[in-house]
């Protein structure tokens, strides 16, 4: 008979559910995280990358080596409120904003202004991407 280290993480299990903590409670993220981590992959995925969900996605990634430019800004902008409106029904989108990034002439930054469907709770996410064209 073999026996485990204890500093191995238990072994995965089927069918695979997370655990309770300590306490005996399931720490499921909040609908405020559970939107914002919807919203960060509906960004990165491009569509027809998904299996069943070939139009899932904003695919922002196509947009690397572009050039920084108004058009292209207007692009991305369209592309992420098509998205949205789309496969995110969590929230309502107020606006959509790609501006140039002061600091870096080759970046931009992409900010979602939006209220949770359920509370109405304004939102906000923001990243940076740099288009390096």
């Amino acid at each position: 008979m073999t026996t485990r280290d204890p500093a191995l993480a238990p072994p995965i299990g089927w069918p695979l559910l997370g655990v309770p903590d300590a306490d005996g409670q399931w720490n499921w993220p909040s609908l405020e995280r559970s939107v914002a981590e919807g919203l960060r992959k509906l960004l990165s995925v491009r569509p027809g990358e998904l299996l069943m969900h070939a139009d899932y996605g904003a695919g922002l990634q196509d947009f690397l080596h572009e050039p920084n430019t108004l058009a292209v800004r207007a692009r991305i902008k369209a592309r992420i409120e098509a998205a949205v409106a789309r496969d995110e029904t969590r929230v309502v989108l107020d606006r959509v904003e790609v501006r140039e990034d002061d600091a870096d002439a080759a970046a931009v930054r992409v900010e979602l202004h939006y209220r949770l469907r359920r509370s109405g709770a304004p939102q906000q996410l923001s990243l940076a991407m740099n288009l390096g064209g």
